[in-house]
């Protein structure tokens, strides 16, 4: 016999010495008295139902997400499972993380339902528990939570080019519940080295309706609006009312200053990004108390100063990094998460391979944001009608 292998009948005893098992009425004491329910179980388990306002953690994560989801090691926590044994060694594994007082139901979730306990059924349509959101579930930073908001989310994105596409495909990945597309392009065989969204089979498809049919086989539980116009001073406000967010994907400065100033009169943050050659940026513009574009280019440069993407070129993969970088600012702060590029521009070097940051405050003279704003409405961008691609 290996000296080394597990004796389960050993845990099983160690565990019943050191754990107490706790009755129905006991365990909704400890609860009411400010204690936790702990449920260890498997995902497709809690899905099937569950006690309310349980803690998740499935048994084998136990040590690496106890601290994270029951800071307290004082408070009192009731482990349950199915049927009462899996608690029980959860139970002993959270005693010797430290946690002070762990007991554990006795009998598990069978029992509990047996005596008519209420349980809270997620079976069946609730889409924050779907198979394809496990691994968001598992991150304490979104949780069932977070990923609610995601659900609960609008987000509208301009440009359905280079980088609208990632960020497109990774935001319906992630279960924003509804996402706008606004662009009034088609598609071109010169788009599909980095417009990643479409391809071969829509070439001259509007890039709205190829980006639909895309994030739809992706993900059919997010709703896709798309908006096949021009944005511009005319329609701004009335798209930016009907969302949360903005995703700026435009490759123009026309257009990129008219996000701006719209997310500024709107109130609405805009998660920007620009690429050029092998360079590219990413930023969070227009938060509250946060910096907008104008604090960082007051305005935009002359005429043909800046050449665009399709005279210059860029590096067909760069604009899936900082689209992919914008998507990822966009969930951040529809979970809440604390961290963010609000006043901070990331700058990468895709030839060097080098990510800087750069601090960006709020000027007080910008005229967009600023303490006496002289743009008040649109037409003070001197924005002319152009299309977000």
């Amino acid at each position: 016999m290996n000296s080394g292998a597990r004796d389960p009948a050993g845990d099983d005893r160690a565990a019943r010495e050191r754990i107490r098992e706790i009755g129905i009425d006991e365990a909704r004491a400890i609860v009411a008295g400010g204690g936790a329910w702990l449920d260890v179980r498997e995902r497709e388990e809690v899905v099937a139902g569950a006690i309310a306002d349980a803690v998740w953690i499935a048994r084998g994560l136990l040590e690496l997400n106890a601290d994270r989801s029951l800071p307290d090691k004082t408070r009192p926590v009731v482990v349950y499972c199915a049927a009462g044994r899996r608690s029980l060694l959860a139970a002993l594994t959270l005693r010797e993380l430290g946690y002070e007082r762990v007991y554990s139901l006795a009998g598990g979730l069978d029992a509990w339902k047996r005596a008519g306990q209420p349980v809270v059924s997620l079976a069946g349509g609730d889409p924050v528990f779907a198979p394809r959101y496990h691994r968001h579930l598992l991150i304490d930073e979104i949780g069932e939570r977070g990923q609610r908001a995601l659900s609960a989310s609008r987000v509208l994105l301009i440009g359905l080019g280079g980088l609208g596409s990632p960020a497109a495909l990774y935001l319906c990945a992630a279960g924003v519940g509804h996402l706008g597309l606004v662009d009034d392009d088609i598609v071109d065989e010169s788009n599909l080295q980095r417009q990643v969204i479409h391809d071969t089979t829509t070439v001259g498809l509007k890039k709205v309706e190829s980006a639909r049919l895309a994030l739809r086989r992706l993900n059919p539980l997010v709703e896709v609006t798309a908006h096949a116009e021009r944005f511009d001073e005319t329609n701004a406000m009335r798209l930016l009312s009907q969302y949360d967010l903005v995703v700026d994907g435009c490759d123009n400065f026309t257009t990129r200053y008219l996000v701006n100033d719209a997310c500024v009169l709107a109130g609405k943050p805009n998660f920007y990004g620009s690429v050029f050659r092998f360079d590219g940026q990413v930023s969070v513009f227009c938060a509250p108390g946060g910096p907008c574009y104008r604090c960082l280019h007051p305005e935009p440069p002359p005429l043909g100063a800046s050449p665009a993407c399709a005279e210059v070129g860029v590096l067909g993969v760069l604009p899936g990094i900082i689209g992919t970088l914008q998507a990822a600012e966009v969930i951040k702060w529809i979970v809440g998460a604390k961290e963010s590029l609000v006043g901070r521009l990331l700058v990468v070097d895709a030839l060097a391979t080098v990510f800087r940051t750069i601090g960006i405050e709020r000027s007080p003279t910008c005229p967009a944001c600023g303490d006496a704003p002289t743009i008040r409405d649109l037409r003070a961008t001197n924005a002319a009608a152009c299309g977000a691609r």
